[in-house]
């Protein structure tokens, strides 16, 4: 399974992924390049590291989406790479059509909470200024809905004493470093619906 990344900040979960198919634990996935939507941003920096093309895209003009047309370009870019399947590793854009129509069923998405809880921004502060006793990450289905697609997996992470909010964050990242390259390596292994 022919996999691309998508990310717009340094590429820790990325990284997870780079580091789990160097190790033979993403089974038949093959990473086959990373894309973001920042220029500056880290995540392009792991791509020479770990022999794999990245290429920062022209998002458009706006903050948080893509312009039709630009997303139009991303949809065809991904195509003309061969993905089979798109990975949403803190990609901090929401996806709409027509890279949903592109991939139907192919984008998965991390979400540092244990969804349906705390959809959107900020997922981990959210976690945290509520007060629950545990949180955690989700990988799920991309669908036109904001983290609302059907759950692939998920990690819980206790709410320790004497937990900070930076200390809880880390154990969350550490959680979703574990769940990603999981789910990746299970959806190689049967055909996609």
């Amino acid at each position: 399974m022919r996999v691309a990344i998508l990310g717009s900040g340094r590429g820790s979960n990325a990284e997870a992924l780079l580091r789990a198919q160097a190790e033979g634990r993403l089974g038949k996935a093959r990473i086959i390049g990373i894309w973001s939507d920042l220029p500056g941003a880290g995540i392009l920096d792991l791509g020479p590291r770990h022999g794999v093309p990245a290429t920062h895209l022209d998002p458009g003009p706006f903050r948080t989406k893509f312009s039709p047309e630009r997303e139009a370009a991303w949809a065809e870019a991904l195509k003309a790479a061969g993905a089979e399947l798109v990975v949403l590793a803190g990609f901090m854009r929401v996806v709409k059509e027509p890279l949903l129509s592109a991939f139907p069923r192919r984008i998965i998405n991390l979400h540092p909470t244990l969804l349906p809880a705390f959809p959107g921004l900020d997922g981990i502060g959210q976690t945290w200024r509520s007060g629950a006793p545990e949180g955690g990450c989700t990988v799920h289905w991309v669908t036109a809905a904001i983290d609302a697609g059907a759950h692939l997996g998920q990690a819980r992470v206790p709410r320790l004493p004497g937990d900070t909010p930076e200390s809880f964050a880390a154990r969350v990242h550490e959680a979703e470093h574990r769940l990603l390259p999981e789910v990746v390596a299970r959806l190689a292994e049967s055909p996609l619906p």
